[in-house]
Order: structure tokens, then sequence, then C-alpha cells
């Protein structure tokens, strides 16, 4: 008589990204978790000095609940990863930024976060104006993240507890597209939520490597380093973004997933020198931060033909929230069909959920430990409902599942008596063979209050009156830009988001001359 056989057990979620660093640091330590440039980075390497770095953070004093920006660059993503899960390992909140940012930008974000320290590559000291001050009143203290590892290698975090899953843990600001950047607190719990302790099921196990050239202080960004974390597949970090250098590291590597922003995707396929480097090895190319110009996403297809594109749907305040949309060439007038339609809804202005073919307001529901914005009641307030997300933008479901993006509530134009699309004159711009990039706003008309702009780079000849002449047959009379301006390139924030408010702006110049 046979015993019967054991149930299998699945292990455990790890509460924390530290605790998840360990796991995998004990499995295999001389495994490969992250590569940028020359700089290689293994499991237990990130472990013992992210575990020295935690040690001289509290040598310094430093407590639980201490706020700690990192201030790195897209040459120092190794230095990053270290430096961010040290903080974490001691149980202070990491508050991430790009060395792109402004010194005054700067300061505000190391005021509004009460940052008590700065940390920063060895040869680039933050640029900090006189006196920034966190809301205690003192000011932050700077050090290399190398000075404050070598000085806790000699003991150790041995004796400190991991910390609890319902401990803040990160104040990631979003990109200030709009205004001024907004802090969006996470949890220990909501930065680890869907990472596993089962070697089995590890995400991207279709190849030995994925890519990116996200920034640091980015949503985006900090979705590549959990991936690096948890996922089968090792990191790869462009330091640079090229697309000749992006595309060789895809064909060096035999990169599986690659993962970019729109502004990335266009010049990739714009580029000669891309094309000369083989992408058979996709699989996967996902796209983040803003959807994907028709256009862009069909060339996308043809370029890696032997992948899956995929809109990623999300933002810092949803995180770890996103829906999965799987791109259909035969249906390009949608960024996908949703995997699932469980976590995402539409709604009309009072909260009703809509039926399929209904405009309204976008949710995600997240599934872990929601974000809130960071003494902010009020906003948090407007976008954040129990589980549920406000998204900012408006969309509809049609009957076949199919999501589609009209555009940002705020970027809506009014003319008149009809409401206008920004993105969907920006797809019909895309679908023109020699526009390389293109945005869409609203400028102020005498009578119907609002009436359509655009900005397009051209790639090679290319004239006003010829652009005209080919949108007549994809837009409406009244989706017609009045105005179209041709620049050689369009204003876009540190992680590739254009910049609506600088492209009025500049309109508003043009119109003065």
């Amino acid at each position: 008589m046979t015993a019967p056989p054991q149930e299998r057990r699945v292990p455990p979620a790890p509460a924390s990204l530290p605790a998840l660093l360990a796991h995998r640091a004990e499995a295999d330590p001389e495994r490969v978790a992250l590569i940028c440039g020359p700089q290689r980075l293994t499991f237990g390497a990130w472990r013992a000095r992210s575990d020295a770095l935690a040690a001289g953070l509290r040598a310094r004093g430093l407590a639980p609940g201490d706020r700690v920006a990192l201030r790195y660059g897209s040459s120092d993503w190794t230095e990053y990863a270290v430096a961010y899960c040290g903080v974490l390992r001691a149980g202070c909140v990491a508050v991430p930024v790009s060395d792109r940012q402004a010194p005054a930008v700067l300061t505000y974000l190391l005021a509004d976060s009460g940052a008590v320290a700065v940390l920063h590559r060895w040869d680039s000291p933050p640029p900090l104006r006189s006196g920034p001050e966190d809301v205690s009143g003192s000011a932050p203290w700077t050090a290399t993240a190398q000075d404050v590892e070598a000085a806790g290698a000699a003991g150790g975090p041995e004796d400190l507890p991991l910390p609890a899953a319902t401990a803040l843990a990160q104040i990631l600001y979003t990109s200030g597209t709009t205004g001024t950047p907004k802090g969006v607190t996470a949890t220990h719990a909501n930065l680890a939520y869907g990472c596993t302790l089962d070697e089995r099921r590890r995400p991207l196990r279709h190849s030995a490597y994925f890519l990116h050239a996200f920034l640091v202080g980015t949503n985006a960004g900090q979705t590549m380093l959990v991936n690096a974390l948890d996922a089968a597949a090792a990191g790869i970090v462009a330091p640079q973004f090229t697309p000749a250098r992006f595309a060789r590291l895809v064909e060096e590597h035999g990169v599986g997933s690659v993962f970019v922003v729109p502004a990335m995707a266009i010049e990739l396929l714009g580029s000669e020198a891309a094309r000369r480097h083989s992408t058979a090895s996709v699989r996967l190319v996902g796209s983040t931060a803003a959807a994907l110009p028709q256009a862009v996403a069909v060339g996308l297809s043809k370029a890696f033909p032997q992948a899956q594109i995929v809109n990623y749907y999300t933002s810092t305040e949803a995180a770890p929230a996103q829906i999965t949309l799987l791109f259909d060439p035969d249906r390009p007038e949608s960024p996908g069909r949703p995997a699932s339609l469980r976590e995402l809804r539409i709604t009309d202005s009072d909260g009703r959920v809509l039926a399929p073919g209904g405009t309204g307001e976008v949710w995600l529901r997240t599934p872990a430990s929601p974000r809130t914005y960071h003494a902010d009641a009020g906003a948090t307030a407007q976008v954040f409902r129990g589980r549920w997300v406000r998204m900012g933008d408006l969309g509809r479901l049609d009957e076949e599942g199919f999501l589609h993006l009209l555009d940002r509530e705020r970027d809506v134009i009014k003319s008149g008596a009809y409401k206008v699309s920004t993105l969907q004159i920006e797809d019909a711009l895309h679908a023109h063979p020699s526009v390389a990039d293109a945005a869409a706003v609203g400028v102020p008309h005498p009578v119907l209050g609002s009436v359509v702009a655009a900005v397009v780079v051209p790639r090679g000849e290319l004239t006003a009156p010829a652009l005209r002449t080919f949108l007549l047959d994809r837009l409406a009379a009244h989706e017609l830009p009045s105005r179209l301006v041709f620049r050689p390139s369009l204003p876009r924030n540190e992680g590739g988001k254009i910049l609506k408010r600088e492209l009025r702006l500049l309109l508003d110049d043009e119109a003065l001359r």
C-alpha cells in the first residue's frame, strides 16, 4: 500500500524586498542579477553590500522611518540598487531621485519628503541650493553610499530585524508634467506584492536577460528594479539610451524582453543603425509611461516579429496595480485587450460603472496595500478610493473587451460643442510616413473656446499643406489642427513624457512672432 502523495506547498511571498534579496542570495549567491555597462552585480554581492550599507546608516544614527534620498544617474544602476536595498534593510524610507533633476527641484523634493540624508555616487555630489531644510528644520547630510557602506562593512545588520510589511518603505515623486511633483508613499508590502520565493514561478523565464534604459526616480525604473530582484532573467540597463546601442545590446546578449517608453520606441523605429542588429531573440516588447501611438505600436510589431507587443497600463499612484494590454495589430485603434478585467472599471463622474461602449473615467484596483500622496490628504481623497485608484484618463471598453484610451482628462480639447481627443490627433499625425514625432494641444480661440494645434517633428521633406491634405481623410473638421508648427524635437521630461505646458508656451511664442 503506497502512501498518498504529499500536497505541494507553495512558499510564501516575501514580506519585503530585503527579504526577497536575502532569499535569492542564499539560493544562488553567484547568479548575476543586474548589469549596467561594465558593472555586474550578483545576488550575493547585492545582499552583502546592502547589509553593510544598512549597518553604516544605523551607525550614523538613522532610525527606522527616517527618509533617505538616493540621487543616482543612468550609469549608476548597480550602485543605486545596493543603496536602495540598504536603505530599506535599515528600516529607513527610500526617496529615489534622478541626477537630472534641477537643483531647485531637488531642494523641493528633499524638503517635502523630510529627507535627513542624501546618498550619491562618489564623483557626483548633489547640487543643493544653500540651506535646503527638511520639515524638522535640519539640513540633510550628504555622503557617498560607498563611504557609508565601508563604515558598516565591519559589523553587519545581523541584529536588525527585517522591516515590517506594513511599514513605510518608499516615497516616489510623480513626473510633475502638469505642476509640482507629488510624493507617493508605498509600504514594504506594496513594493513586494506579486514577488515570489518559489524559483519555479519566477517571471520572464523565456530568456536569460531583459533590457531597459529607464531613469532612476521613475515608476518605470522602480518596476525594473523589482524585476531584477524577482525575475528569472537578469536585468541589463543601457547606461544612456541611443537606438543603436540599445539594439546592439539586444543582439549581443540575446535579450528576450525589452522595455521602453514611447519616445524610445519612436527613436528605435526611426534609426537605420538600430535596424542593422538582429531582434530575433525578443519575445516581449513592453511599453509604459504613456500610450503608444497606433503607428508606433504597429511598427514595433514589424520590427520585433517574434515578440508580443504589450502596453503596461499603470501609474506611480496605482502600482502595483497594472493592466497588461496585449496589442493586436489587427486592432490598432486599441492599445490592447486586458488579460483580466477584474481590476479595471470605467465610471461616470458620479462613480457608477458604465456598460461596454460607455465613455468615462478609468480606475484601477490595487490588490496590495494602496499607496497615498505624502502629506496631501486632499489630493489623496480625489485619487484614491479604498483600493481603487483614479487614473486621470478617459476611456471605454468595447463589446469585445478591448480598452480604448481617449485622452488624459486634463488634455481633452473643448472646441465649441465638441470634445476632441489629443491622442486621436496624434495617432493620425504619426500615421504619416514623414512624421517622426508629434503632439497636439488645445490653444485659446475667441469663439470656440479652444482649437487644436500640433507640433510636429518631420522626417525628411514635409510641408504643412501636404500634412493637412493627409489628415483630411483621417480627422473630422473640428479635429483638424488649426495650427501646425514644425520643430526638430518635442519637449520631454527625464522620463520621456511630453511636456504639454511647454508646447503651449512654444505656440504662444510662435503666435507673437
